[in-house]
């Protein structure tokens, strides 16, 4: 069984991706699996905002050389805590949380009825994903393409258009407790204000307005002297 974490990243966010990617690196170390930053231009995607939310489709060709791919953003930092994802995901099944709770389940449930008021109804209802951390197998492969040769360019980018393509194809999901992407909708008061340092992987979700060092602080907090 051929493993690999991986990450979308470039020089636009080195100060941050300095901090962030030697912790994941040693997580790949602890789950015997490869690492891999991917920083190409997805040219068949310009989603006009200057970013490349579509690197993450590379994962159709790395089924070729790999069984199972977790991919995680940039913005995350990894607790110590965190056991092997990739024991927690049955192989058949695709590991994320779902993010269509608190604040956001309204928001999330109008994408989710959005996209299929474009592209088609595939009985897609509710269990918005979040491709922060994301577990699939080689069995999952399709879902790494554009649907009828469209990407999804509205808010949400690639969570929503593998969302879609998970209920088209039919795949299973394994809902991971919110501890493996604790995002800042997961500290809100319907939550229980849980702290993120009780949880196995903290995610800025696009920084979530904290700077380099804030993150810093966060991953040395957890790690001590480790990794400076």
């Amino acid at each position: 069984m051929k493993l690999l974490i991986a990450t979308r990243a470039d020089e636009n966010i080195k100060g941050m991706t300095d901090i962030t990617h030697p912790v994941m690196r040693d997580y790949a170390d602890k789950c015997n699996a490869d690492f891999m930053v991917v920083d190409h231009e997805q040219f068949d995607c310009e989603s006009g905002d200057g970013k490349w939310h579509y690197r993450i489709m590379l994962t159709y060709d790395l089924f070729d050389e790999y069984d199972r791919i977790l991919w995680l953003d940039s913005d995350i930092v990894i607790n110590k805590t965190c056991p092997n994802i990739f024991g927690v995901v049955p192989e058949s099944k695709i590991g994320t949380i779902y993010e269509d709770k608190g604040s956001r389940k309204i928001h999330r449930r109008e994408l989710i009825h959005q996209v299929q008021n474009e592209w088609g109804n595939v009985g897609w209802s509710r269990g918005y994903i979040n491709t922060g951390v994301f577990v699939t197998s080689k069995m999952h492969r399709t879902i790494f393409t554009p649907h009828e040769g469209k990407f999804w360019t509205g808010f949400g980018y690639d969570d929503v258009m593998f969302g879609y393509n998970i209920h088209k194809h039919n795949f299973t999901i394994q809902e991971l407790p919110f501890q493996f992407n604790h995002m800042s909708m997961f500290s809100e008061e319907w939550n229980g204000s849980a702290d993120p340092f009780e949880s196995f992987i903290i995610h800025f979700a696009g920084r979530n307005n904290r700077t380099d060092a804030e993150i810093k602080e966060v991953r040395d907090k957890i790690y001590g002297n480790q990794y400076n």
